[in-house]
């Protein structure tokens, strides 16, 4: 009885869902003719419960970006300690609250070199229209008024918002409403040679070196990209490009902003992912991770020069949200971090990443479409191709990722199809995550693997 009326709850749910609820990033048309796939009830640590009570494994931190697992209950009591005292309180004006500061305080003290201020946002599209913001005032400031331009790279992910959504490099995102701004430019992303000055390398034209050169230097503002590509493919970027691209922002005078909004507090395997590449950039973006998307915010780093150049600005500060340093958000965040350090969270991913990659080569060892394996932390991938020794492709209408995920959801397991050619899976679960758990991933996604080449036969 307590099944038949879960299914009927479920089935209201589902259809006054069709009737009033607009997704993001879903087919309005499918999602309006045949309802959502799955209504999230609850959860605990890396799995997650619908309300037909079945229990689903959650592979991608729903959005990257649920760090300490679901029912963290020491985040929810955080939450409703600061609310119980004061959930909301603006700060315009110069107005603060204790949260805000204490947690500014934190971050200058967990971010590399000298980032040591805070602008305060609500997630991660306006970090980064908040960073390219930033980057043209402080050059106004500075009296070079003319550097606007913004470089991002192919593939990136930013956002979307109108500014985010332009520097994101996902065609996609651009054809949407047509939202576009002026001044962005898209560079072939990971090409160390050719940043480093390498002008007969093959590939040197449409870097980001080659675009500074035909703009010219005075008129770009900054250059930003994720330490790691998360949803343009996952691609993880080779030994020496962050650093040569550091030395290319400062050689003509330009910000290095990252966009740290997936990669940031601990899914890497280190608190920020440019730490792996010992790389202090000018501005650094955040979300996502910094409450374990139990509360929306995130913000903008800036280093200490930046934040002394802005604060001899005597006018208004013209930019800010009504939640910029939200004292409920903040007050999860400290919680939050303090579990990171306390529980040991991030070299668990570390340890957790070696376990998933031993999962990744049993699966190329038997699945002769598997390649492309990668994981740094606990943000990986594989890719599924026709002849991986040749580099062939699925054609675009096979779409082989896109077939491996929902063969993985009909096995109770969420993860996420990437690429143009749907070739890509991506896969990030909590960081709490154990090695029975990431074995336990391993077996579906063999599962689901092997389904799908039976469908090839």
């Amino acid at each position: 009885m307590a099944v038949q009326t879960q299914n009927l709850k479920t089935m209201e749910l589902i259809e006054l869902d069709k009737k009033h609820y607009i997704h993001p990033t879903t087919p309005p048309k499918v999602q309006a003719e045949q309802g959502t796939p799955l209504i999230f009830a609850d959860g605990k640590g890396v799995y997650c419960n619908s309300t037909n009570g079945e229990r689903y494994f959650d592979g991608l931190s729903m959005l990257w970006n649920v760090n300490l697992g679901h029912g963290q209950q020491e985040l929810a009591e955080a939450a409703k300690e600061q609310m119980l005292k004061m959930a909301y309180a603006s700060s315009f004006k110069g107005y603060s609250n204790e949260p805000a500061i204490q947690l500014a305080e934190k971050l200058a003290a967990l971010a590399p070199g000298d980032l040591n201020a805070v602008f305060y946002t609500s997630g991660g599209s306006e970090s980064n229209d908040t960073a390219f913001k930033l980057a043209r005032f402080y050059w106004s400031l500075k009296g070079q008024s003319k550097k606007r331009k913004i470089i991002a790279l192919e593939n990136g992910y930013h956002g979307v918002t109108v500014a985010a959504q332009t520097a994101t490099g996902i065609p996609a995102f651009h054809d949407f409403a047509d939202s576009n701004i002026a001044d962005v430019f898209h560079a072939k992303p990971h090409l160390t040679n050719c940043e480093s000055g390498d002008r007969h390398d093959p590939n040197y034209e449409g870097c980001i070196r080659d675009i500074v050169e035909k703009e010219g230097a005075e008129t770009i503002a900054a250059v930003i990209m994720e330490p790691v590509q998360g949803s343009g493919g996952v691609h993880i970027p080779p030994k020496g490009y962050l650093r040569a691209v550091r030395k290319l922002c400062d050689e003509f005078g330009i910000l290095f902003i990252a966009d740290e909004v997936i990669c940031g507090f601990g899914r890497t395997g280190e608190m920020f992912a440019v730490e792996h590449w010992d790389v202090v950039p000018d501005l650094m973006c955040f979300a996502k991770g910094v409450t374990s998307g139990y509360s929306q915010l995130g913000g903008v780093m800036m280093k200490q020069s930046i934040r002394d150049t802005i604060v001899q600005y005597e006018g208004v500060l013209s930019h800010g949200f009504t939640y910029s340093g939200h004292p409920t958000a903040c007050a999860v965040a400290l919680k939050n971090i303090e579990i990171l350090e306390r529980d040991h969270i991030i070299e668990n991913t570390s340890k957790m990443e070696q376990t998933l990659k031993e999962g990744f080569n049993y699966l190329e060892d038997k699945h002769s479409h598997v390649t492309n394996c990668r994981a740094i932390g606990l943000l990986a991938a594989f890719e599924l191709y026709e002849d991986r020794d040749t580099g062939k492709l699925f054609d675009l209408s096979v779409a082989p990722a896109t077939t491996v995920v929902d063969e993985c959801f009909d096995r109770k397991l969420i993860l996420r199809t990437l690429g143009s050619n749907r070739e890509i899976v991506a896969i990030a679960p909590p960081l709490v995550i154990n090695k029975q758990e990431v074995e336990e991933m391993i077996t579906i996604i063999d599962d689901a693997i092997t389904a799908f080449e039976k469908k090839l036969e």
